[in-house]
Order: structure tokens, then C-alpha cells, then sequence
């Protein structure tokens, strides 16, 4: 299986026989049972509900972590995942990002030996579903302002508020929630059922349709003393965990690419406009050119992201670099590959144009574009400009 056809840069070589195995098992994954689905999944506004248990089977969810049943992958193998899941479709990135990178890694690695024995293994399993809840509906990019408090009684804590555009929210077993305490942010583990928690989906959606996303409510909501993640210590810890998601956006939104560029090249080849194929117009070779070489500049970052993370080395700009370059050079590339298209381009037999519509909210969530690109800033003058 050729898994890799436009690596001009030959980027991928020296993946080793593991890295190899994942990669293509992933693809064969989306290939055979995923894309089968999508359209009429996208179309109707659901997630396929026997999906994560197929990511469990395989050992796609919380691939880097060790024990509980996780598969103790290396980052690159991990983006390989995340890149082959959204070549699929984003909502399909998206699940079992939030799962490992904002469910999984939170428990694993802020959690008690108690929290992580009963939850670990049922998210590896894709047997219980997680969502994350830091977003709130008038604090999205400042976190550091939410509204939600948790409120310390004699054995329980109590929350109050509310969390929005939440990925799971209604299918999930356990909500990670942010709250402010007495002693700054602290992550608590909400289960399903629990008095006083209620969520709601949102619909009418024109991207990531085929994705669960919706609101968590809590109204006076009592939890046991356990349920606090004993280790998070005030914001840093949410946004380690949101570092840990956007490594996989960068790797995962090139995937959405590099099937849009597929796509594009394969119908251009096969378009006859003027009496030859439209691949042999100079715009189109352009247009094609500059799509594979944004891509393989995108990969090489991805690449040394993971070099990085990897050797311990990773700094969270590098990381808000690449999750911004390579959004916006997927979009871009989505959106020219719908206009090779023309107007078989808006029709959903064809790929690019639901690319387009899921990385227009890849562009913003885990951080909109401006934001990552402020953090870059950040690092390159020393002074913070997000006010």
C-alpha cells in the first residue's frame, strides 16, 4: 500500500516497520469502514456510534501513554494516526483526539492510581467516551475567566456553570471539567447521571457535522472528594493538556489536505476541458504545485514536532506554529481543490468541499488562528499582545 505518493521530500522513508504498520492499518481503517460512511454521516449530522470501539480495537485511542491497555506508540506514530483519522473526515480526528489527548492524558497523568484504573482502560477500549470541558460560552480564547466555580463541602465539591462546544458532550460516560476553586483551577471528573449535570447538543451545524458537539450544564452538581484531579495545579495544567491536542491537529489537518490534493489531481487528470485534460493547463499545474509543496513543507514541521516531543525538547510555540500553519495551508488547500473541482465541487460525492467546511473550525478551535499566532509572537518579542 502506497501510503505516502506525494512525498516529494521523501519525509517519510525511514519510518521504521512499526511506524509503517500503524500508518497503513489506520488508512486501511478509514479506507474500508470509515469512508463508506461519512457522506450519508456528514450529511445527516451524526457520528458513526460503533466507531470509537473500532479505534479501541485497533489501539488508536491514548496511543502514547503506557499501561491500561494503551498501545505506548512514539509521536510519530501518533501523528501518523491523527494525519490518517482526518484524512477521513476531522469529526473522526476529532473524537479520538479529545479522547487520548484531553480525556485520557488528563487522567494519566493528573489523576489518582484510583481514577486512572477505573478510567483508563474503558477509554482505551473505546468503551466509555470522555469529553473535555475548559470552553465557556463568554470565555473561549480566556480561559483564565471562566465563570465556573467548584465549591469545597465537608465530602464533596460542588460545581456551578456551564461549558460549551464540547466534542462528546452528550455521548460521554466522563466530563474533565475546569472550575475555579478556592486554590485556583483544579480539573474534576464528572460522570454521567450525576444530580445537577445535564448537557445539550448543538445542531444545525455547517462544519464537523459528522462530529457530537454540545453544552454541559452544571446546576449545584455534588461530586465526591475523589473525583478532583489530584495533581492539576491551576490553568497550565488545562493547557498542557490542550498541547497535547493541538501536536495532533498539526499532524491531523494535513491529512484532510493531502486527500483534497488527491482528489483535485486525480479529477484534473480526468477532466477534459477544451479538448484535453484539465491537469495540462498551466493555472491547474499552479494551482496543484503549490498545494503539494505547502503540504510537504507542513509535514516536515510535523516531522520535527515530534523529533521534539519525543527527545523532551517541544515548546508549546513551536507547537501553536505548526497547529497554525498547517490549518491554514489545509484550508487553502481544500478550498483551491474545490475550485479545480468547479461545480462538482459542492456536491458530496466529492471530498474537498467537506474538508473545507470541517477546517474552517480546525482553523479555530484549540486556539483560533490569531490566537497561536500571537503565541508565536509572543516568543519572538518576549512581550504578550492578546490584549
Amino acid at each position: 500500500m502506497n501510503v505516502n505518493s506525494y512525498d516529494f521530500l521523501d519525509i517519510f522513508k525511514d519510518l521504521t516497520s512499526e511506524q509503517r504498520l500503524v500508518q497503513e492499518t489506520t488508512r486501511k481503517f478509514v479506507k474500508e469502514e470509515y469512508q463508506p460512511l461519512i457522506e450519508d454521516a456528514f450529511e445527516r449530522g451524526v457520528f458513526p456510534s460503533h466507531i470509537p470501539k473500532r479505534l479501541g480495537e485497533l489501539g488508536l485511542l491514548g496511543s502514547t501513554l503506557t499501561g491500561y491497555g494503551c498501545a505506548g506508540l512514539d509521536s510519530i506514530s501518533y501523528g501518523l494516526i491523527m494525519k490518517e483519522l482526518e484524512r477521513g473526515d476531522s469529526g473522526l480526528r476529532s473524537f479520538a483526539s479529545v479522547q487520548g489527548a484531553l480525556v485520557m492524558y488528563p487522567l494519566f497523568t493528573f489523576g489518582s492510581d484510583a481514577q486512572k484504573e477505573k478510567w483508563l482502560p474503558q477509554l482505551a477500549s473505546g468503551s466509555a467516551i470522555g469529553c473535555f470541558g475548559l470552553t465557556e460560552p463568554n470565555f473561549g480564547s480566556n480561559p483564565a475567566g471562566m465563570l465556573t466555580t467548584a465549591t469545597r463541602k465537608k465530602n464533596s465539591w460542588v460545581l456551578h456553570g456551564s461549558k460549551t462546544w464540547i466534542t462528546s458532550a452528550t455521548v460521554a460516560d466522563v466530563a474533565v471539567v475546569w472550575a475555579k476553586t478556592e486554590d485556583g483551577i483544579r480539573g474534576f471528573l464528572v460522570e454521567k447521571g450525576t444530580p445537577g449535570f445535564s448537557t445539550a447538543e448543538i445542531t444545525r451545524k455547517l462544519s464537523l457535522r459528522a462530529s457530537v458537539t454540545g453544552s454541559l450544564f452544571f446546576d449545584q452538581c455534588e461530586i465526591p472528594l475523589e473525583n478532583l484531579l489530584p495533581k492539576t495545579e491551576g490553568l497550565k495544567s488545562a493547557l498542557m493538556c490542550l498541547n497535547q491536542a493541538r501536536f495532533g491537529i498539526a499532524w491531523g489537518a494535513l491529512g484532510a489536505g493531502e486527500d483534497c490534493l488527491e482528489e483535485a489531481t486525480s479529477y484534473s487528470r480526468d477532466r477534459i476541458m477544451f479538448d484535453r485534460p484539465l491537469s495540462s493547463f498551466q493555472l491547474v499545474q499552479a494551482k496543484l504545485a503549490k498545494m503539494a509543496t505547502d503540504l510537504s513543507l507542513g509535514n516536515l514541521a510535523a516531522f520535527q514536532l515530534a523529533r521534539l516531543k519525543d527527545n523532551g525538547s517541544l515548546h508549546h510555540s513551536a507547537v501553536s506554529m505548526a497547529k497554525q500553519n498547517n490549518v491554514k495551508i489545509s484550508l487553502e488547500t481544500a478550498r483551491t481543490a474545490r475550485d479545480i473541482l468547479g461545480a462538482n465541487g459542492i456536491s458530496l460525492e466529492y471530498r474537498s468541499m467537506r474538508h473545507a467546511c470541517n477546517l474552517e473550525s480546525v482553523y479555530t478551535y484549540e486556539g483560533t488562528n490569531d490566537i497561536h499566532t500571537l503565541i508565536v509572537g509572543q516568543q519572538v518579542t518576549g512581550t504578550a499582545a492578546y490584549q
